[in-house]
């Protein structure tokens, strides 16, 4: 069955994640989570649970994998959904069960890769440093590869390195990264969707303990239903309840103003003109949720890859070379460059296999290229 790397990936990093939490003690819990239905929806959740059931297990996975589905779920009536969220809506009906789905502490998660890569023997970490220019750098003597200039905070003088393999993963300046390389003719779009959370303190959530996903809605000139998960009931290992993110579409700046790259950081301070939309969204399927309970809470940015109303987007791995391939050069080229495009959710569910995918999968078959080539 071929399947998105967007789902490939998720059900790899899942198992990876939860691995790295047990062997490096990383608070997480296995909290379950509820795709929730309304009449209209429920062949979407069937889908969906027929879907889960037929997925193989995605490469990397351990050879004796277990006898159980990758993404065991389990469909429920409006009334078993109930008995483990008492507080839902009346109007849905049914419910997609996903036992699998956890929450975990993301920032001791970040520092035991970051403590991975300092104890590493070759491995190392510069802080507060930009990349401000990457240019193709012709085999010489000093080799082949890319030129990479960086600035350290405010220093008026930056340094350059010779870069044999450049890794693109800049998250929203990844496109950014990958035109500056490029003729015009051949740049990215780049599109930003701005997500909101609020945090949540009120009635209509009695004791709530699994993750609550609403359905996309779907026809009736929904554009969202592709580009956000919906509104969802989110929590923290703490317990505190918030709901997001919403999808708020932001104009870049013109591809002229090149000097304004990290715009969207001015879109990041959380305030209120989100929250009564929100409460419309969330009271669908949890009726009880009282919108002065809301208060704003935080905001990130979707790296897309499309626009609006533009469909499906899946993770993607572009790979150049400072040395494009030629009539007498097979095949591939020198000097690779691997961006990481539209890596928005579940790019931290899927973090570390995406690790794995370009180390295992794409420098490798990169290696085998070059090594065709010489021979």
């Amino acid at each position: 069955m071929v399947y998105s790397l967007k789902t490939r990936l998720c059900l790899r990093g899942r198992d990876m994640i939860y691995e790295r939490c047990e062997t490096h003690h990383i608070p997480y819990r296995k909290c379950g989570k509820l795709v929730v239905a309304r009449a209209e929806q429920r062949p979407y959740i069937e889908n969906l649970h027929r879907k889960s059931l037929n997925l193989a297990w995605p490469p990397h996975s351990p050879r004796h994998v277990p006898t159980r589905p990758v993404l065991p779920t389990t469909l429920l009536s409006g009334n078993e959904a109930r008995e483990l969220e008492p507080d839902l809506s009346p109007d849905i009906t049914a419910a997609l069960w996903c036992p699998e789905t956890g929450i975990l502490d993301s920032h001791t998660f970040m520092e035991s890769l970051e403590k991975d890569i300092i104890d590493s023997e070759g491995g190392d970490l510069v802080y507060s440093t930009k990349v401000v220019r990457i240019d193709r750098h012709a085999p010489d003597s000093l080799g082949e590869g890319w030129v990479v200039q960086t600035v350290t905070e405010d220093a008026k003088e930056g340094d350059a390195m010779l870069a044999r393999t450049v890794i693109n993963a800049s998250g929203l300046s990844s496109a950014l990264v990958l035109n500056s390389i490029l003729p015009a003719s051949e740049r990215l779009p780049m599109y930003y969707a701005r997500g909101s959370y609020a945090s949540y303190h009120g009635e209509g959530i009695r004791n709530v303990s699994h993750l609550i996903y609403p359905c996309p809605e779907l026809g009736g000139g929904a554009e969202h239903a592709f580009h956000s998960l919906g509104t969802h009931l989110t929590l923290d290992l703490q317990g505190k309840v918030r709901f997001g993110p919403d999808i708020e579409w932001v104009e870049p700046p013109s591809e002229d103003n090149c000097e304004d790259a990290e715009f969207w950081t001015k879109h990041l301070v959380p305030d209120y003109s989100r929250l009564g939309e929100m409460h419309d969204a969330v009271t669908r399927y949890l009726p009880g949720v009282r919108l002065e309970g809301m208060q704003p809470d935080y905001c990130g940015m979707r790296p897309k890859l499309v626009p609006p109303r533009g469909g499906f987007q899946d993770f993607v791995f572009r790979t150049d070379h400072s040395t494009p391939k030629t009539d007498t050069m097979e095949p591939g080229g020198a000097g690779v460059m691997i961006s990481l495009l539209g890596i928005e959710s579940p790019g931290l569910t899927s973090s570390l296999a995406i690790a794995e995918h370009v180390v295992e999968d794409l420098l490798k078959a990169e290696a085998v290229k070059e090594n065709v080539a010489l021979n």
